[in-house]
């Protein structure tokens, strides 16, 4: 089991959603939540939210799920960020679960 982590600015929602549809992500949660950043690390790589300071209306998703699925949608964003670059891109990221009290039948 995998824990996706994805982050993206609120105008993004649909297209996060779309992608862990079409990576068969079939349950998952969103929190809306407020990014900050008020300065710039020195590798504009590694900016969190981007080149610009100031306050970003934000959503967390996540969703305990399977490699392939966690994986596919990972290979998804990145593809999505590619073919649509700019200053705010949607980032995911993929957490082993050691332990959980959930347990499927």
């Amino acid at each position: 089991m995998k824990l996706l982590v994805v982050t993206c600015l609120t105008d993004h929602k649909k297209v996060v959603t779309n992608i862990l549809h079409k990576a068969r992500v079939s349950v998952f949660s969103v929190s809306e939540t407020t990014g900050i950043k008020d300065d710039h690390d020195l590798n504009l790589l590694d900016d969190w939210f981007g080149n610009k300071d100031g306050e970003y209306d934000s959503l967390m998703f996540f969703s305990f799920t399977n490699a392939e699925a966690a994986g596919q949608t990972m290979q998804l964003i990145t593809q999505y960020n590619l073919e649509q670059p700019s200053g705010f891109p949607i980032r995911a990221f993929i957490l082993s679960v050691e332990q959980s009290s959930y347990h499927h039948a």
